[in-house]
């Protein structure tokens, strides 16, 4: 395969990797079992146990786990052909899909942000009378 071709397939199989590792970590779905892996991360009796569980809470240490999986379905290899390509693109994969999941957690922080911001703008312009003066509103506040 190219060294084109390789990268483009390292930034696309970062994708579902950054997808699976984020969402076992932060995902809803998965709160349940996330809130007893870290109650079993915090409480083991020993180390073992300990950072079993902890493996569940990370998504850096998934992100290995799940990228092995993803090497172990596609056979996918960087720049070396033998062995060696493997961990390569291991490495490669932990690294871009942690970039990926870096950016959706700014993004979503910035959102986060931004809602906060609104709710204050919409509070204040009910203060100061603006539903007064016929602004459609939303349960956010007045719409501008």
């Amino acid at each position: 395969m190219e060294i084109q071709l390789q990268i483009i397939w390292l930034f696309l199989l970062a994708i579902p990797v950054a997808c699976i590792a984020w969402t076992v970590t932060h995902g809803e779905v998965f709160r349940e079992p996330r809130e007893y892996c870290v109650k079993r991360s915090l409480k083991g009796k020993t180390l073992l146990e300990r950072k079993f569980f902890y493996l569940f809470t990370c998504e850096y240490c998934f992100s290995h786990y799940v990228t092995i999986l993803m090497l172990l379905i596609t056979g996918y290899k960087l720049v070396m052909s033998d062995w060696s390509g493997y961990l390569i693109a291991g490495f490669s994969l932990v690294w871009i899909s942690n970039i990926y999941m870096s950016l959706f957690a700014l993004i979503r922080q910035d959102i986060s942000k931004c809602k906060i911001e609104i709710k204050e703008i919409g509070s204040k312009m009910n203060e100061e009378g603006a539903v007064d003066e016929g602004l459609p509103l939303s349960k956010h506040g007045p719409l501008l």
